[in-house]
């Protein structure tokens, strides 16, 4: 016995979810502040989720369809929820070996206050470049960046906005990164014209984002290194731990398998184990002390004090309450939040694609979408909507390309376009919502909270903005020529290059 199709949702039905989860996250934000994705979020996205579900089911769908949808989409976030994990232990081994201490010092030595914003935002840009990951550059030199901002008596809000700004272009324009393969495969453009196209909006945007980070440093010449909170934190970290230039060994060495298209997640937990190893040879005393097993003979000791890094993260003890706050962090542990964040927003995402609620108010956005510069404008503002929604830059990517890519080919518009403003729209905002894997990432790594770096994210801000006045200009847009006038050696590619 055959059963009838589910019928299609309305707009309003499409809305109604979205619309309630606005209100239950403003309602949060009110009434915990920061604190607000330490539950409060997740609670808005689980109820918004339920009413999405239920709208699907007034619509025909078998509750056992949309818990397989929930699976599914859940399943999406399984690689960055164990990455985020494997992040966790990194801190903790890095800090527990001296690895981040180190960068500290190093940094306090070479970064003066008057230039450290856009310092920090190219130095996150070159090796984003490198390696293709924002993730590894913020897990890494990010952690180190917060620190050295505190010692320099900076806004850690603004150094993370610095921190994100230079790893997002550098990841934007690296062919070695997951997303700058996906849009172009996504739209059906070829990478390298993909990456050079990307040039005319992301150019710009990073230009204004160092000009804003170099006004925001103005008049700080005059900080005091350590401010009166830290004291003389190379001194203070000196006399806690055994610092060295061999302890940026660990950082090498993730660098160099993210740049060799190593996977994330061994990458970064390769780094936190050869953390822990530095820590038990070069800093055995801090091993044995986070232990705090006097029972345990010397060997098991140092065993159970690098593993506990991993998992709790290391507890200072400098006697600068100050400093203490600045180190003790870190373990797999200091992640569950934001994978408890992660699971629940990637559970609403997937309930919306499922029940075609999210599918209806994307197909309401073309219709309004009658010139070239409104078409892409409404794909960086669909792109955009879709990594509030799905909470997932994938997903963002990967729906948005799937959408438009029928009406791009309809109105002549080369792919470039597509997978121009898929980047622009959803790659680079997905850092900006709370609940996204890569803002829950964010605010979990560089340890600021979401909506307290967002303002000083001056590129990912910017990107889009120069992407929409672009379009609306007919700047750098391009046509495809006819079909019957191109040989196949002319035509563009209709296949993403997985670099």
């Amino acid at each position: 016995m055959s059963t009838a199709a589910p019928r299609e949702p309305s707009l309003l039905q499409a809305l109604l979810p979205l619309l309630l989860l606005v209100l239950l996250l403003g309602a949060a934000v009110y009434l915990y502040g920061d604190n607000a994705s330490y539950g409060a979020n997740q609670v808005s996205l689980m109820i918004a989720g339920g009413v999405a579900a239920l709208v699907g089911i007034r619509n025909g769908m078998r509750w056992d369809d949309i818990q397989d949808s929930l699976v599914r989409g859940i399943s999406l976030a399984i690689v960055p929820i164990f990455i985020l994990l494997a992040v966790g232990a990194l801190i903790g081994t890095w800090i527990l070996s001296g690895t981040v201490p180190t960068l500290i010092v190093y940094g306090l030595k070479l970064l003066h206050p008057s230039f450290f914003f856009p310092a920090v935002c190219l130095i996150c840009a070159i090796v984003a470049l490198a390696i293709g990951s924002s993730w590894t550059v913020a897990g890494t030199l990010g952690v180190a960046l917060i620190g050295v901002a505190q010692g320099l008596d900076m806004s850690p809000a603004i150094t993370a906005g610095a921190v994100i700004s230079g790893a997002y272009f550098g990841d934007k324009m690296s062919p070695l990164s997951d997303t700058t393969n996906i849009a172009p495969a996504a739209a059906g453009s070829e990478l390298f014209e993909h990456i050079r196209h990307m040039i005319w909006t992301t150019g710009p945007s990073f230009l204004i984002a160092l000009v804003l980070f170099a006004i925001m440093g103005m008049g700080s010449q005059a900080a005091g290194v350590g401010g009166d909170a830290f004291g003389d934190l190379p001194q203070v970290l000196g006399a806690q731990f055994d610092l060295g230039w061999y302890l940026l060994i660990p950082m090498a060495v993730v660098f160099a398998l993210a740049a060799m298209r190593f996977p994330a997640f061994p990458s970064i937990l390769i780094g936190a184990l050869l953390g822990a190893v530095f820590a038990v040879i070069f800093q055995p005393e801090l091993v044995v002390k986070l232990a705090d097993r006097e029972t345990l003979a010397r060997p098991m000791a140092l065993l159970s004090g690098a593993w506990m890094a991993m998992f709790d993260g290391y507890n200072a003890s400098t006697g600068n309450a100050a400093v203490d706050d600045l180190l003790t962090r870190g373990g797999m542990s200091s992640m569950l939040n934001t994978v408890w964040l992660i699971v629940c927003a990637m559970g609403f995402g997937a309930v919306m694609e499922s029940t075609g609620l999210l599918e209806r108010m994307i197909r309401s956005v073309l219709k309004a979408a009658r010139s070239t510069g409104s078409l892409i404008t409404a794909t960086l503002g669909t792109a955009i909507g879709a990594n509030v929604v799905a909470a997932d830059q994938y997903m963002a990517i990967v729906l948005t390309g799937r959408l438009f890519r029928p009406e791009y080919e309809k109105r002549g518009l080369a792919p470039v376009n597509l997978s121009r403003a898929l980047e622009d729209g959803g790659t680079i905002t997905s850092p900006l919502v709370p609940w996204n894997t890569c803002g829950a990432y964010m605010a979990a790594t560089l340890g600021v909270a979401t909506l307290d770096y967002l303002p000083y994210a001056f590129f990912n801000l910017a990107s889009p903005l120069v992407a929409a006045v672009l379009a609306y200009a007919g700047f750098k847009i391009l046509r495809m020529p006819p079909r019957d006038s191109m040989s196949p050696e002319a035509a563009p590619s209709t296949t993403g290059t997985r670099a």
